[in-house]
Formats: C-alpha cells, sequence, structure tokens
C-alpha cells in the first residue's frame, strides 16, 4: 500500500520568509551584498557568560538527559525572575523547560507557525482581524463575539509579532476573565519580554494563575541557536504537562539549559540592557525613515524588533514586492503573506536586527528602488 500524507498536512502553509531568506542566501553565496531584515533574530552574538557557561558544561563530557522537566537549577532561576521581575509567585513545578518556544484564537496579523501548530494537532484556529484602533490586539468582546461551541481557547502574544505592539494590562486581565468566563485556556505569549521601549509589558500571571505562559532565551537573551524556552503551566496541568515532556522530548538539550543558568546573572543582564538601548535606537532610526519613504505605520512599535508597514501605496502585492526588492537591491524583508489574511498584501514586515549603518544602507536601496518602480 502506498504511504499517504494526513489530510490535515494540506492544511499547513509554508513559512514564506524561510523562503526569501535561502535565496538571500543564494545570492550571498555568489557574492552579492545582502541586508538582512527578513528574520526575526537578534544580529548580537550569544553573551560571553552563557557561552562560558555552556562550554564549560560540555568539558565535563557529563552530556546527559536531564528531568524531563528541565533542570532544577534552571526553573528555580525562572521562579527568581518571576518573582523579581513582575512580582508573581509560582511554584517550580509549574515551570517546564522547552527546546525552543515554537509548540485557539489568535489575532490577524500573528506569527504565522501558532495557526500550523493547531492543524498539526487537528485543531481549527480561527484568525479575528485586529486593528491599530486596538493596538493590533484581541479583546475581551472581539473574544466573546467569535466564541462558538466548540472553541477552546485564546492565544495573545504581546509583545506582538510582526507589529512590535503590546497589550494594555487593562485589556490583558480583561482577556483573562472573559476567555475563563466562557470555559476556554488562555495562552500568553511572551517571547518577546525584555524587549520593550518606554514601558514595562504585563505577564498574564500578574492577573491568574489559571494561565499558560511560554516564553523563551532566544529573543532578550539572544539564544536562538541554543534551542531552549520555558512553559509555565497552572497546578492543574502539572502531572499533564510532566507525561508529555518525558513521551514528546524527553528533556531539552543539556549544554543549552546548563548554558541559560547564565542567562539571569548580573553581567549578562547588564549586557542584554545595552542591547535593548541599540534596539530602541534602530527602532527610532528605521520607524522614521519609513514614514520619509512613503510608508504608512500605524502604530511605533513598542517591544520586539519589527516594524510591520503598509505598502499599499507602492504594491498591491507585497510578496512579489518583497522578491523584487531582494533580487534587484539585496534587501531581505519579509511579506505580510507570513502573518495572516486580514489586509496581508498591502504589508511588509522589516527587523531591525542589522546594525544602523546597514540599516540607513538598506533606507537608500530600498528609496532607490521605490524610484526605479516610478520611472
Amino acid at each position: 500500500m502506498e504511504a499517504k500524507l494526513a489530510r490535515r498536512m494540506s492544511c499547513i502553509s509554508p513559512f514564506y520568509v524561510m523562503a526569501l531568506l535561502a535565496r538571500a542566501k543564494e545570492l550571498e553565496q555568489q557574492g552579492r551584498d545582502i541586508i538582512h531584515l527578513e528574520i526575526g533574530e537578534p544580529d548580537f552574538p550569544t553573551p560571553a557568560p552563557i557561552i562560558a557557561a555552556g562550554l564549560e558544561q560540555i568539558a565535563t563530557g557529563q552530556v546527559k538527559y536531564t528531568p524531563a522537566a528541565g533542570l532544577p537549577a534552571l526553573r528555580e532561576k525562572i521562579v527568581a525572575f518571576y518573582q523579581t521581575q513582575y512580582g508573581v509567585c509560582i511554584a517550580k513545578e509549574q515551570v517546564f523547560i522547552t527546546p525552543g518556544a515554537s509548540g485557539a484564537f489568535m489575532a490577524d496579523p500573528c506569527y504565522p507557525c501558532n495557526s500550523n501548530f493547531s492543524y498539526l494537532f487537528n485543531g481549527q484556529p480561527q484568525l479575528i482581524p485586529v486593528t491599530a484602533a486596538d493596538d493590533y490586539q484581541l479583546t475581551a468582546a472581539q473574544i466573546q463575539s467569535h466564541w462558538q461551541a466548540h472553541s477552546k481557547g485564546v492565544l495573545i502574544a504581546s509583545p506582538a509579532n510582526p507589529t512590535g505592539t503590546l497589550i494594555k494590562p487593562a485589556v490583558l486581565e480583561s482577556a483573562i476573565d472573559q476567555t475563563t468566563a466562557l470555559g476556554g485556556c488562555f495562552f500568553s505569549d511572551e517571547i518577546y519580554h525584555g524587549l520593550v521601549y518606554g514601558q514595562q509589558a504585563s505577564c498574564a500571571l500578574q492577573f491568574s494563575q489559571e494561565v499558560f505562559v511560554i516564553n523563551s532565551f532566544s529573543k532578550y537573551f539572544g539564544m536562538t541557536g541554543w534551542r531552549v524556552g520555558w512553559l509555565i503551566v497552572p497546578p492543574a496541568f502539572i502531572g499533564a504537562a510532566e507525561k508529555l515532556a518525558q513521551n514528546i522530548f524527553i528533556s531539552t538539550a543539556t549544554a543549552s539549559q546548563y548554558a541559560a543558568l547564565a542567562a539571569f546573572a548580573p553581567e549578562t543582564l547588564q549586557e542584554l540592557e545595552r542591547r535593548r538601548i541599540e534596539f530602541a535606537a534602530r527602532r527610532d532610526f528605521l520607524y522614521q525613515a519609513l514614514q520619509e519613504i512613503g510608508f504608512k505605520i500605524a502604530i511605533k512599535p513598542e517591544g520586539a524588533f519589527y516594524i510591520y508597514a503598509n505598502c499599499q501605496q507602492f504594491t498591491d502585492d507585497s510578496f512579489q514586492f518583497a522578491h523584487d526588492l531582494l533580487e534587484a537591491t539585496g534587501v531581505a524583508v519579509t511579506p505580510g503573506k507570513d502573518f495572516g489574511q486580514h489586509n496581508a498584501q498591502h504589508y511588509l514586515r522589516f527587523a531591525y536586527t542589522t546594525p544602523i549603518a546597514r540599516l540607513q544602507e538598506a533606507v537608500q536601496r530600498l528609496q532607490q528602488f521605490i524610484n526605479g518602480r516610478k520611472g
């Protein structure tokens, strides 16, 4: 009998930015100078104390399995972090160390892989169009009006990808309350916490212990390739999460967990603060420069390292625009097609994960490209 793919695989869409990244790498191998504004990966190296901690552990030769839920010492560090950062008390048993943080209701636009995970497990994601009027975030009223008999939960990301917006504390609290009242699970994607500019991001645990919080060492802590994150579950779900961890991934990479122990060291946090300030300066430069070219940006990003810009003045097909821009100028950006369905063809995402000098060069090339299209 011929093997066949499961029908739900047809619902899983490709991550279009990865195709653009692959083409950008091809052009680089051909000797082209490519400016990467497409991929959501900090350009800074992993902080030195984290590297040292990982290497020290590897040098012992004892790179064995850890408990499925993660190193007890790392789980305790995360507990202390939440107490210090948010004034929230959680039990170590609620914290699960995961191999990265990629894994309901969702705002549109949103991070594309979330929908695909739902399809993978036979779920049916429901994207709710959001606008600048609500900071591109879901509200309690939207949750209530879209809830159906088969609905199971809500996912909110703050700071959000691709818009970089934060959800206001009162809005977050009411969204949690509404979801709970409807009998659903509330999931809070907080992987860009720490990368905020001008105000503090609110943690869902500040309003309820009955929420699932997803976080990662990838973005703020600069550990993308180490593939380590964490999940905080409500007390009633500890046993179920433990069984899933044991069966799905046994344990997160040991060296990565030992390296992450140094992520909360004072010298690491000092370096990360310096980087956060640099990201803020990049944001300010690119935000102004894109508007001067003619892009429309409804909200100045408050977190993460993205600008979601309306390019309708220049094209009705942002995917083709991004492709042509890369081929003609060597500037790689992400089309809105990756982030939802609502007016996606009118948007581009710019990641300011490259130094200001390179951003300046990218803006010059972008302006020349647009001028050429007009001619």
